[in-house]
């Protein structure tokens, strides 16, 4: 009897084992094919133009060459400084909007909150309709006169009522016997907030908090309708804008009927150009991501509620 029982144990050990090995291939295999665009994208943007357009891409770099990061890079300063404008605005944007959310979002989960289910409605509705876009822009720069200032690039990204949604979902989910029992040993609806809900909740932080600093991170559109000064330019608008002065060198250049400007558009570069834009754009992004991957775990008031 204890020889079959070893001999059955040993064939469960041996197919989880295979069934282990199995799964790690597999994973492995998804993995390699979600990072080869990764690599075609940094080995295009350290090749020539004429190859990238002779031979298309290539998980190589062909013809090695540096031209599109001197481009991106021809003036060191400009692009610091769009850095600094950026990174500025996701940390104070990402800090303000996950405060004001998280707030939000723990007033219309209380249910002694006699107005909450009104104030919900009025959040909901904006996701149905909205004022569009001539209103909004007439808000920015007549009434609030906005222009050429960072609040115009801050505020309309501040609140999302998606990311509200989001946050309300989590919260809700919390045993409402903490609370209870937070308020009977003396606790205000503040130190709950901060020590008791904010603590149980940081994979939705961690989840808001991303969807927040990837929109001002990409946001370019706000910068195009209320940044007129080049200083206070965002990345992804001065980036953009460098792509859009290539693209009309080149038809400038095409326009001429003389053959050898029309030969030179050749060694302009806009297709390595935008990969090197893409890595430029992308690379801060992606090394902030696996700090920020840890929070993303379920299971986090498994314990929290004895009895």
């Amino acid at each position: 009897m204890n020889a079959v029982t070893s001999t059955s144990t040993k064939i469960r050990s041996g197919d989880k084992l295979a069934l282990n090995i199995a799964a790690y291939v597999f994973c492995s295999v998804i993995a390699l094919l979600c990072l080869i665009p990764f690599v075609m994208v940094i080995s295009g943007s350290f090749s020539s133009e004429t190859a990238i357009v002779n031979n298309g891409f290539s998980i190589f770099p062909q013809e090695f060459s540096l031209e599109a990061y001197k481009t991106v890079f021809k003036d060191p300063m400009v692009v610091f400084r769009a850095y600094l404008t950026t990174i500025g605005l996701t940390i104070v944007g990402t800090f303000l909007g996950l405060f004001f959310q998280t707030m939000t979002a723990y007033v219309l989960t209380r249910k002694e909150f006699t107005w909450r289910n009104g104030f919900s409605f009025f959040f909901f509705f904006t996701t149905l309709f909205n004022g569009g876009l001539v209103p909004t822009y007439v808000l920015y720069t007549k009434t609030l006169n906005l222009n050429n200032t960072y609040a115009a690039l801050l505020l309309p990204l501040l609140f999302s009522v998606y990311n509200l949604l989001v946050m309300k979902s989590y919260i809700s989910s919390l045993p409402d016997s903490l609370v209870e029992a937070a308020k009977i040993d003396g606790c205000g609806e503040l130190r709950i907030l901060i020590q008791i809900v904010i603590p149980l909740i940081k994979p939705a932080l961690a989840t808001v908090g991303l969807f927040i600093a990837l929109a001002y991170w990409n946001d370019w559109y706000n910068a195009m309708l209320y940044i007129k000064d080049d200083t206070m330019y965002p990345l992804q608008y001065f980036l953009y804008q460098q792509v859009n002065n290539i693209e009309a060198y080149k038809k400038l250049i095409a326009s001429h009927a003389v053959s050898g400007e029309i030969l030179n558009t050749m060694t302009l570069p806009t297709q390595t150009l935008k990969l090197a834009l893409t890595v430029v754009v992308t690379g801060p992004i992606i090394l902030a991501f696996p700090f920020v991957q840890r929070f993303f775990i379920q299971g986090v008031t498994i314990g929290s509620v004895k009895g």
